[in-house]
């Protein structure tokens, strides 16, 4: 699974986001910012060995993956939950579950959710409805 992300030139810097993380930064290079928009996605999940592969595209598009898909899974609903002001238990409340220990597992990397799974648990975390899924561009 890869994000699509969005690199653009802003006055002599270039400013680099992935969207659907809510994760953007900046760099003086093209090349640089790809190093700076990794290093921000790693710093944030913080879990030793975590790498994040960027794919340069197209244009201003590129797309980011990593070989750690539980942990990338995880920092995204933990991301969306946490940008969109939810607690655990409110998420858990939003999937009908008894125990916030049922969706705190998804968020853990403990477990990693089947697709089916994965668009019960974005819709639970984010309000903005369904996600659209695409081919890579980056190829």
């Amino acid at each position: 699974m890869r994000f699509a992300g969005r690199v653009f030139k802003v006055g002599r810097m270039w400013a680099i986001e992935v969207p659907i993380l809510g994760v953007a930064t900046q760099g003086r290079t093209k090349k640089e910012s790809f190093v700076m928009i990794a290093d921000a996605i790693e710093s944030l999940v913080n879990k030793p060995g975590f790498v994040i592969e960027v794919h340069p595209g197209k244009g201003d598009y590129f797309e980011i993956d990593s070989p750690d898909q539980a942990a990338l899974t995880a920092f995204l609903l933990r991301r969306k939950r946490t940008l969109e002001g939810l607690s655990l238990s409110a998420v858990a409340r939003r999937l009908g579950a008894v125990s916030l220990n049922a969706y705190a597992r998804y968020e853990q990397g403990r477990a990693v959710p089947s697709i089916e799974k994965l668009s019960r648990l974005l819709a639970a975390v984010s309000g903005k409805g369904d996600f659209v899924l695409s081919d890579s561009r980056s190829r």
